[in-house]
């Protein structure tokens, strides 16, 4: 049954995207759809860049660090009120998950298109994310229950009746930076030095806490739409092919898992955001291991493989954000349809792996049915140095796993980049690796293959 409107009903017309490349292109494309208008920023380097050609119009907000032009909130809110922007919309990196960011647009008498900051910042500090999460009966991990104080006996005692290894991680932390493995007292103090200073020069904070380290985990993500007062968990998606904690293929759903457990997990998560009040799109993150899964994180924003959720619910997540934000009702729950898989498609050197970047001189992009390209790049883009590699996402869809993994394999031979370096072959190494299967995959086995 289709729920009510949202009471939050708050209607924009001009949408203002704080972000650059496929991102960007993403949103300005679904607000064209609905009728929105939309305002592009970029840097000096991005001048040209294809987020700036299908904007209305564009604002140059600042010089190639990102901390001049992309990080930059006042130069954000300047662009802002000189464009009539009524609605900003941070995407995904960058400013998406600062509360800061988002109080200062509220601030502002804008509409921040994701949660009120309130809730960026309880779900963005890790310590008090596992608290509210545990609040609502979501499983975490055995840990601290807190933060690790500055009593090295008690943080030995702890880990001792956890078990080692152990992680120690920061609290502020995000994107796999921020954490240790320990795999005994001995060395525990330095790994817990060596993190808290890492944390403060990287985050601003050096709060710190504790977990279990699973030694063959699979990261599992569920999807969720909510209006603050109803919630619609969409399905889930495995994102274990990892390399230094980062993703590099997603899939949905996930294979190899209990269909009862899974929806189980997805009545926990909406239930955990009818508690949060939450609204917008977001993402519970999970480690799932021998038959239990324990929470890790929330991220208060779309994701980057938002997409395979896409593919096989038939739901417009961008679009639907925007929807949400101005009162619409949450959709129905949909059928799952199929299978999806995503590659990351990283402008990187294959030996060093190394950021490869440079100017794009002939693109030949693949196509065929259930077959997607979500990119910013064109013949004649500049990849410049000074952002995330990722310059594109590959997406295939089929009427199973066996049938998305053929069409991806044929995607990625067809998909021709000509002036950059990309970690094509990498993908296609790790999914014809026998580890690839549901039975044996787990977030490590792709750095086994790197």
């Amino acid at each position: 049954m289709q729920t009510k409107a949202s009471p939050h009903k708050v209607l924009f017309r001009k949408v203002l995207i704080a972000n650059r490349g496929e991102i960007a292109v993403r949103i300005i494309r679904a607000c064209h759809q609905l009728g929105l208008a939309t305002v592009a920023v970029y840097s000096s380097v991005d001048r040209g860049a294809l987020h700036t050609q299908l904007a209305n119009e564009c604002i140059c907000i600042g010089s190639a660090p990102a901390k001049d032009s992309y990080l930059n909130i006042n130069a954000l809110l300047t662009a802002a009120r000189i464009s009539g922007a009524d609605a900003v919309h941070p995407g995904y990196g960058f400013l998406s998950e600062r509360a800061d960011f988002a109080r200062a647009v509220a601030a502002e008498g804008l509409v921040f298109l994701g949660p009120d900051a309130d809730t960026i910042a309880t779900m963005g500090d890790k310590v008090s994310a596992i608290t509210a999460m545990k609040a609502v009966g979501i499983p975490t991990l055995p840990g601290s229950n807190g933060a690790l104080g500055d009593d090295i006996a008690l943080i030995d005692a702890l880990a001792d009746t956890i078990g080692y290894p152990v992680l120690i991680k920061a609290s502020a932390g995000g994107g796999g930076r921020g954490m240790r493995r320990v795999d005994s007292a001995k060395g525990l103090k330095d790994a817990i030095e060596l993190t808290r200073s890492e944390a403060k020069a990287a985050f601003g904070d050096g709060t710190l806490y504790l977990e279990k380290f699973l030694t063959h985990p699979r990261h599992i993500e569920f999807q969720i739409l909510a209006n603050g007062d109803h919630a619609l968990c969409l399905g889930e998606r495995d994102c274990s092919a990892q390399r230094r904690h980062q993703k590099l293929i997603e899939e949905a759903p996930a294979p190899g898992i209990d269909r009862g457990l899974i929806e189980s997990m997805m009545r926990r998560c909406e239930q955990a955001c009818r508690a949060l009040g939450y609204r917008g799109v977001g993402t519970f993150e999970f480690l799932y291991q021998d038959g239990e899964f324990f929470f890790i994180e929330m991220n208060t924003r779309i994701q980057v493989e938002h997409t395979v959720t896409e593919m096989v619910s038939g739901i417009d997540l961008i679009a639907a954000q925007l929807q949400l934000a101005q009162g619409a009702a949450l959709p129905k729950a949909p059928e799952v349809r199929g299978h999806a898989i995503e590659c990351r498609i990283n402008a990187e050197n294959t030996l060093t792996q190394l950021p490869s970047p440079g100017r794009v001189s002939a693109l030949q992009i693949p196509g065929g049915p259930g077959v997607r390209w979500d990119s910013a790049l064109f013949a004649g883009a500049a990849v410049p140095p000074h952002y995330d590699s990722m310059v594109g996402k590959l997406i295939c869809h089929g009427d199973s796993r066996e049938q998305a993994i053929a069409r991806m394999q044929q995607a990625l031979t067809e998909l021709d980049i000509r002036g950059i370096d990309t970690n094509q072959a990498l993908h296609l190494r790790l999914l014809s690796s026998p580890d690839f299967s549901p039975w044996q995959k787990d977030i490590h086995f792709a750095a086994k293959l790197v």
